[in-house]
């Protein structure tokens, strides 16, 4: 089973305001701060990374909070939303809890036999929370008033827009091993049982709707998971084997990465579950540091200058 694809890896969104995205997740949304880095590309950006404790593949949502970028528009040729498990009888509490503090949200509903609560971060990212039909067996980061019984799991699904899905189907299956599983309206799912969560990606068929412009509030790319360099590397043969272009592997610190879009847009990326958020800091320290890229090293003190603060 391990050379297959494991489901999501990661997804990475882009924000507007670093501190408020910060404390969304962490204090609103209570999931765990598990990277604090920066932009490979451009490191007077932040790159944040979200998760459980040990920042397991499948629950990890990243964020590059461009200052002032300005809020981008959902269409297609993106991912559009994002799917975490929560535990059965726990959406009362986080409709209450949106409620208090001032998160847009709608009204609990149900799709493909789940309950769904669905909601906007600060930057009108939009998410749902899920209740598994099957249950969700990992295990949670819990804060001081979002406990287990109510936390986020990790990733349930992500919701991929489309003026056609023929195309991307064809990657799902052909190359990463999912399988329809049914469809509601205009949205098609498809699983893959290689893992037991975080395993569902959705597609909205939407011919006539106009492709999307990433900025704030939108999904940069969707990254699956595969256990090691080796596995990597056999899928990447499989990518080029089907025409579509992809990078050499990449050296992300965390996770080694190749990166392909797909024929609908959608930028896909391909990361390994090794070395781990713990091969530059301790497990109790996570998200404490500022952790820079090798290349970055010798200009700390440059780069904490520009980046913006976070208390």
């Amino acid at each position: 089973m391990e050379d297959r694809i494991l489901g999501l890896h990661h997804i990475t969104a882009i924000a507007d305001n670093a501190k408020r995205n910060l404390d969304f997740y962490t204090n609103t949304l209570g999931v765990r701060f598990v990277k604090k880095t920066v932009n490979f590309d451009d490191p007077g950006t932040y790159h944040f990374y979200f998760g459980n404790e040990t920042g397991t593949p499948g629950t990890i949502l990243t964020f590059f909070p461009w200052e002032g970028i300005g809020k981008g528009t959902t269409g297609t040729g993106m991912a559009t939303e994002i799917g975490y498990a929560v535990p059965e009888g726990s959406l009362e509490f986080w409709a209450a809890r949106f409620k208090e503090r001032g998160v847009k949200h709608g009204e609990i509903a149900e799709r493909f036999g789940e309950l769904y609560l669905p909601l906007e971060d600060p930057d009108g990212l939009k998410l749902n929370l899920i209740v598994p039909k099957n249950g969700d067996d990992r295990t949670a980061w819990e804060t001081a008033d979002v406990k287990a019984a109510h936390a986020t799991k990790g990733f349930h699904n992500v919701t991929l827009n489309l003026r056609s899905i023929g195309p991307t189907a064809t990657v799902l299956t052909e190359i990463l091993g999912y399988q329809p599983q049914g469809v509601e309206g205009n949205r098609h799912r498809f699983v893959t049982d290689a893992i037991g969560n975080a395993n569902i990606v959705d597609l909205i068929e939407s011919p006539k709707e106009s492709a999307g412009k990433n900025a704030a509030g939108t999904n940069h790319h969707v990254a699956f998971r595969v256990k090691n360099d080796e596995i990597l590397m056999k899928f990447r043969e499989k990518v080029m084997k089907k025409g579509l272009n992809i990078t050499p592997k990449i050296d992300r610190d965390y996770f080694f990465s190749l990166y392909f879009r797909e024929p609908g847009g959608v930028l896909f990326e391909l990361a390994t579950d090794n070395p781990g958020f713990t091969v530059d800091e301790p497990l109790e320290e996570l998200g404490k540091n500022l952790k820079l890229p090798a290349q970055y090293r010798t200009m700390r003190g440059e780069i904490e200058k520009v980046l913006p603060p976070l208390q």
